[in-house]
């Protein structure tokens, strides 16, 4: 096995067309290095609904330069069977290490392959990539980040003409066509021969933002913004500005781009911490300069996360969850007359149904990731528990968190004009539809057998009750339903709560997503509901670990 091993290290060597994998890859073929080499060479990263995505070294189980130049030769072989001869790829990046890099390959790939390619100017959000797709009738679309993922992962996520992430089969046909790839050498990649994209494409994006709001509306909600350390600043400005709102104040430490993520553990605003420097700057504001409203993107600046003042206290504030921030926009959007379907992912919060009922609106539910929600039949609005939100489904058909922040600081202004908050209609909606409590229990691992392992026992030796409360129905996801493909997960009904477990599609962890119901009468009725959803979340998640074995 270990002459196999360098056998296979050196043949990728003598391709690799990057001198930092290349010195790293060397190093380990001279140490005989058989721990590292096995790590990179024992599969490949598999192509699939996310795309790519991965840790950076050198390998074909590493993001770098060779896989993306295999899989951007796979991308171009399908489309040309697909009669995209001289179709336009469009291509962005984000602001990691060699997002550049993977850009400019792929576009030296797609002009090799005799289709047309334009990169995008700079690292930019990459909802400008999804608008630009449908902008300039490309046939497909690639964008190279790796979101919130840790600083040393890098992905490729590709979109198809119509502006939405590509869904079964052609993740399966696209994998085919990158495992036909027999050599780097056997793939042209001309050093020039493709456009770099003016500003006139981010102009026309943000011309679009300004039809998320009303005409007229109220505009006066004070916000502090964290980019994350991504690359959402510029544009968030921009379309703030043109908006007519109050300049958001920065968090000074995140406002630049920075592939280090240096003040963060994980540079997702949902993960413990991450928003600390955020609610430090929020509280150092007072008088008329203190905020409404936290506003974060993550660094890709495709999800949006919104913190409020809560209590008394100006040093307090907390979070809003994805479905309740989902919520709250949905019935913005219906006050305002929103007609058309609203989608969400089946792990969130079943509110939006409810609300959608009331205001006579049809509702559908996807399996997670905007790739299913984007593809809703007449979709107005769609969002998923993980900060992701589409509210003008016409120029982004993905989740988008410029145009999502744009639409929830107008919301905050229109309620601030009335003297209330965001957790004021946040109550009206639960005493009106019910107290919708939802939490998560996320188990992140090293090793991705322990996931299997929990689905295994979980399938094998059901649960009947969580928390006391009596299972009424079991549904394994991976079989499929009358509404979903085939997924792998599992779905619990009780009686007043749902839980579904699922394994990560981008990240090495086991997500349960809980959610309760209790009805209320009144707001005075709302602390007790709100303790009893707490406990029984608690109770559930307790339950749920020991029954999972993690």
């Amino acid at each position: 096995m270990h002459d196999e091993l360098i056998a296979q290290a050196q043949a990728w060597l003598t391709e690799d067309p990057d001198p930092d994998t290349r010195t790293e890859l060397a190093r380990f073929i001279d140490a005989k290095d058989e721990t590292e080499l096995a790590a990179r060479f024992s599969g490949t990263l598999q192509f699939g609904t996310a795309g790519l995505r991965g840790e950076l070294g050198a390998g074909p189980m590493r993001m770098n330069r060779s896989v993306v130049i295999r899989a951007a030769a796979g991308l171009a072989a399908y489309l040309k069977k697909q009669g995209h001869d001289n179709g336009l790829v469009v291509i962005g990046y984000d602001a990691r290490h060699k997002s550049h890099d993977f850009a400019q390959d792929t576009a030296a790939v797609m002009a090799g392959a005799g289709l047309r390619a334009a990169v995008l100017p700079r690292p930019l959000p990459t909802p400008v990539l999804a608008f630009a797709i449908r902008h300039l009738g490309a046939v497909a679309g690639v964008e190279v980040t790796a979101s919130h993922n840790p600083p040393r992962d890098n992905g490729y996520k590709v979109y198809l003409g119509d502006g939405s992430q590509i869904v079964p089969p052609a993740d399966i046909e696209i994998a085919a066509e990158i495992a036909a790839v027999p050599s780097l050498t056997t793939v042209p990649r001309p050093t020039e021969g493709w456009d770099t994209l003016d500003d006139s494409v981010l102009d026309a994006y943000l011309a679009r933002t300004d039809a998320v709001l009303s005409e007229g509306s109220p505009r006066t909600a004070r916000t502090v913004y964290t980019a994350m350390h991504g690359v959402g600043k510029d544009v968030l400005l921009a379309a703030f500005a043109r908006a007519g709102f109050p300049a958001p104040v920065l968090v000074a430490e995140q406002a630049d781009p920075d592939p280090e993520f240096p003040t963060v553990a994980f540079p997702n605003p949902e993960e413990p911490g991450a928003m600390d420097l955020a609610f430090a700057t929020a509280r150092a504001l007072s008088g008329e300069a203190a905020p409404d409203l936290i506003i974060a993107n993550d660094p890709d600046a495709d999800r949006c996360a919104v913190a409020v003042h809560d209590g008394t206290d100006a040093t307090d504030w907390r979070m809003l969850r994805g479905d309740e921030v989902g919520a709250l926009l949905a019935a913005h959007l219906v006050r305002r007359g929103a007609t058309g379907t609203f989608a969400e992912s089946i792990v969130s919060s079943s509110l939006l149904g409810r609300i959608a009922e009331k205001a006579g609106l049809p509702h559908v539910e996807t399996l997670t990731g905007f790739k299913w929600i984007a593809r809703a039949d007449g979709l107005r609005y769609g969002y998923e528990e993980a900060l992701g939100y589409c509210v003008d489904p016409e120029g982004v058909r993905d989740k988008d968190g410029i145009t999502a922040a744009l639409l929830i600081t107008e919301l905050a202004s229109q309620l601030k004009e009335e003297g209330r908050t965001l957790l004021d209609l946040l109550d009206d909606l639960a005493v009106e539809h019910g107290l919708h409590a939802t939490d998560q229990l996320s188990v992140r691992v090293e090793d991705l057998s322990l996931i299997a392992a929990a689905m295994r026992r979980l399938r094998e030796q059901p649960p009947t009750e969580l928390a006391g409360l009596p299972i009424t129905r079991t549904d394994d996801l991976t079989k499929g339903t009358a509404e979903l493909p085939p997924t792998d997960g599992l779905r619990y009904t009780l009686d007043g709560a749902r839980v579904i477990v699922r394994p990560s599609g981008t990240e090495p962890k086991l997500k349960c997503y809980l959610e309760v119901v209790i009805p209320v009468e009144s707001h005075k009725d709302l602390p007790a509901a709100r303790a009893k959803a707490t406990a029984l979340l608690e109770s559930i998640k307790r339950d749920l670990s020991t029954a999972a074995g993690i």
